[in-house]
């Protein structure tokens, strides 16, 4: 009998392609699309965002030339609890968060991946750009980051736990995004052509305060700019627009460049500073999660992403307790609470965490 895998088609040329490289395969494949939230609800743009129900339109005509089911999961309940009360209780408390990720946790491979096991399915399939082995000698799963670097997704993978690598296949993660073009042409498929989705689904606009006024029906409080020394240098317009390393829109003049050094979400200030205050050498991770080992119990030397676009850097880790303690070789500028950090060994993701 054939393997069964259910197909997450976001309705992108990714996910269209991963489809159709399953179906190549042999395997016994459905389609499913994730109903994250209403579209008149955050004034969607199809063009902006991924999950609208322009996009589900796309995701069921794919699934139709290839033969093959379609279904759409409302999982809108689970979407706003895990990501997006998440994301803005995070700017609430000064922090910057990385709701991908918690969308790739919560969702996909955790809410989904537990659907596909009552379906009887033998692995969930995405179209991220990320690759996964299995390693004998540690008896392992690991994750891997693509073959071609300049897609490479493997960052916002890293929670993945050994059971959902186990029922998991990336089948992009061997080509270029040229290729997976090329690929939907030559299938004829509507979205060949598509604009990759470029801001977070819910917040089309890319104005992350003014959805989070608008979602939760509140203003926030307007408090002090102050120095590094504790001298106040002005007014802001409320801790949930600003992020730390931010220059732009501070209406504050100075003798010399000033940025946003630090978010104290108590006592309502925002520390603004040099670009120099900026940079720093350590940072303690939580709510981690490790993949190609069980536990770090010595220094192990490593390569460190805070941010997605940040490149690695060489780094020191040490687990203590059910935290990562991770000293960079050079510092490194605006280590930024709630962004994640990730950990690498060569091409293999060692693990990761949420700054704290």
């Amino acid at each position: 009998m054939d393997k069964k895998a259910i197909i997450a088609m976001s309705g992108g040329v990714d996910s269209s392609v991963a489809a159709y490289l399953m179906k190549k395969n042999g395997y016994d494949c459905i389609g499913v699309t994730m109903k994250l939230f209403h579209n008149e609800d955050i004034e969607v743009s199809r063009e902006k965002t991924c999950c609208s129900l322009d996009d589900v339109n796309d995701a069921q005509r794919v699934a139709y030339a290839l033969d093959m089911p379609h279904y759409v999961f409302n999982f809108s309940d689970e979407f706003k609890e895990k990501v997006i009360d998440r994301f803005v209780s995070a700017y609430e408390n000064g922090e910057t968060p990385d709701p991908c990720i918690d969308c790739n946790r919560y969702l996909k491979f955790d809410r989904l991946y537990r659907r596909a096991r009552e379906l009887d399915c033998d692995y969930i399939v995405t179209g991220h750009y990320a690759r996964i082995e299995y390693d004998e000698s540690k008896g392992r799963y690991l994750l891997k980051k693509a073959a071609y670097s300049d897609k490479d997704q493997s960052y916002v993978l890293y929670s993945m736990t050994q059971e959902q690598l186990a029922h998991t296949l990336f089948p992009l993660g061997d080509y270029t995004k040229p290729q997976i073009r090329d690929m939907a042409e030559e299938q004829g498929f509507l979205n060949a052509k598509k604009h990759d989705s470029q801001d977070i689904c819910f917040v089309p606009s890319g104005s992350y305060a003014d959805f989070i006024e608008r979602y939760t029906k509140q203003t926030y409080p307007t408090g002090d700019f102050i120095d590094t020394s504790g001298n106040v240098l002005g007014t802001h317009k409320g801790i949930i627009r600003y992020t730390i390393g931010q220059r732009k829109g501070l209406g504050i003049s100075a003798d010399a460049p000033l940025y946003v050094v630090n978010i104290d979400k108590d006592k309502n200030t925002i520390t603004l500073g040099k670009n120099d205050e900026l940079y720093s050498k350590r940072l303690l991770a939580g709510n981690i999660n490790l993949i190609s080992v069980e536990k770090i119990d010595k220094p192990m030397r490593v390569k460190a992403k805070i941010r997605y676009r940040h490149t690695e850097q060489d780094a020191t880790v040490i687990q203590v307790n059910d935290k990562l303690d991770v000293t960079f070789d050079e510092p490194q500028r605006a280590i930024t609470r709630g962004q994640a950090v990730v950990l690498y060994d060569n091409d293999t993701v060692v693990g990761g965490g949420t700054i704290l």
